[in-house]
């Protein structure tokens, strides 16, 4: 009996002496926190080692499929807050699963008899090694809640109408979005709505026609309702400080509850200029998007600025800045004065200049900047950006954008002077074109037109620079944007 007492200790102690030594032991940990497994297989726990392992590689093998073969879905997804909170959680308890893996591999492989020393010294790497793991998870879920609190703090729930994901757009051929910037500045009282433009795109193309009309616009009909009871020949304003123009719908609605009623506070101005666009446009406005100026301004600086080409000096600001001419990356100042500054030009000038500047950002979004400051932008984003979009109609805006990946294109007509009198607008004209604009655009590539006069002499065509030529037909914005 002792003597096989004495065997098992002989035993005990060389498996103690056939453990590695310490760095050969912490070398093991760490090829275990990059492959799971590889220090229980050199320990001989063939059957953990194997589990951990084939764990290990049908991650990778299930993270590559879904990278490579799906993802459309994963963008659909990602616009999901259920999933979202599903996501971040499964990150979560990713995180603590691969702790433990390196926890349990130096365990395993750790050698026995060390002094109080080198297992500290072990225990501090290890515990390095966890944190290496821990950081970055712990980024990873929390931006994930970030976003997820974004998305339905700017988007709203379904209220109460059931989306069909199968046939999100009931059929439609188009869906027409109201583009709305908003000019709240401090020293102003209320909201102008200096940019309004309607993206109508088409649901099985994803082809855009951007439809913009001027602020300046008068005598415009309102729509069906206490609004045109009250201006049954057309907008005239509140008393001499409103004037009557376009971009004063949205503050009058918020001022006289009784135009839009049943909306709240912040919502009757969108409703209210929602159904005047529409009913000068002949369409049907779906839904709107509101971007503060200033906000905007916010967004730019935290993807590292936007870069135009200028043709000519832009004079801003009352300090006598100027934007010079030449291939230039804005800040967000700068680029908010690039969209807004009618210094040695005119509202028709910078509106073309506002299309190319859409048409940079979608451009140029950064997915790597998007991710290394995507605290401050979703920070910008819930304060610049308000909508009346679903959250449950994201996933088919996501794929919307997809077939605009694939070849969509973006179009642009504005109904400005010499095209439209400003002040004495004809509206049956405004909806004839508006539904030439519409109707199968895609079939009818456009060509630009000869460059017509203004009342008071020609102007260069070029957006960004000199107003912008008009023809009756849309126009591409790669032909008119500087580049």
């Amino acid at each position: 009996m002792g003597r096989r007492a004495g065997k098992r200790r002989a035993r005990s102690g060389g498996a103690l002496r056939d453990r590695p030594k310490l760095p050969h032991a912490l070398g093991l940990t760490l090829a275990s926190a990059l492959v799971w497994g590889v220090a229980h297989l050199v320990a001989g726990r063939k059957v953990a080692g194997g589990l951990l392992l084939s764990l290990y590689t049908l991650l990778l093998l299930a993270g590559g499929a879904l990278a490579v073969w799906f993802q459309q879905d994963l963008l659909q997804i990602a616009v999901q807050p259920e999933w979202l909170s599903r996501i971040a959680a499964g990150v979560l308890v990713f995180g603590l699963v691969w702790i433990a893996v390196i926890v349990w591999s130096y365990a395993t492989v750790r050698p026995g008899g060390l002094s109080f020393a080198p297992r500290t010294a072990g225990v501090l790497v290890v515990t390095v090694l966890c944190l290496a793991v821990a950081v970055p998870v712990g980024w990873t879920a929390r931006s994930t809640y970030l976003y997820r609190d974004t998305l339905t703090s700017i988007f709203g729930d379904d209220g109460g109408i059931t989306i069909d994901r199968e046939d999100p757009w009931k059929g439609r051929d188009r869906v027409n979005i109201l583009l709305l910037g908003g000019d709240a500045a401090s020293n102003r009282v209320g909201v102008r709505t200096d940019s309004m433009t309607v993206a109508s795109i088409d649901t099985r193309t994803g082809n855009t026609v951007l439809l913009s009309l001027p602020r300046n616009l008068e005598s415009f009909p309102m729509p069906a309702g206490p609004a045109r009871n009250r201006f049954p020949y057309g907008f005239t304003g509140d008393g001499a400080m409103t004037p009557g123009l376009l971009n004063e719908v949205y503050q009058y609605a918020e001022d006289h509850p009784d135009m839009v009623p049943g909306k709240t506070k912040d919502r009757r101005g969108p409703a209210l200029v929602k159904g005047t666009i529409g009913e000068i446009l002949g369409l049907s406005i779906d839904y709107y998007i509101l971007v503060d100026m200033f906000g905007f301004a916010e967004i730019i600086d935290a993807m590292g600025g936007v870069r135009v080409k200028i043709d000519q000096p832009i004079p801003y600001g009352l300090r006598g800045e100027v934007l010079q001419a030449g291939d230039r990356r804005l800040s967000g100042k700068e680029a908010l004065w690039y969209g807004r500054s009618r210094s040695n030009s005119d509202d028709y000038v910078r509106m073309g200049r506002q299309k190319c500047l859409m048409r940079a950002i979608a451009q140029q979004a950064d997915p790597q900047r998007v991710l290394t400051q995507f605290e401050r932008l979703a920070t910008a984003t819930r304060r610049a950006i308000s909508t009346d979009i679903p959250a449950g109609l994201l996933p088919a805006l996501v794929d919307l954008s997809g077939k605009f990946r694939d070849g969509g294109k973006i179009q642009s007509l504005q109904f400005v002077p010499p095209l439209i009198h400003t002040g004495n607008p004809d509206f049956a004209l405004i909806r004839r074109l508006t539904a030439q604009a519409i109707s199968d655009r895609e079939r009818r590539p456009s060509r630009p037109a000869t460059p017509t006069a203004r009342p008071n002499g020609p102007r260069t065509p070029v957006a960004g620079t000199a107003a912008p030529q008009q023809q009756p037909k849309p126009v591409s914005l790669d032909a008119t944007c500087p580049s």
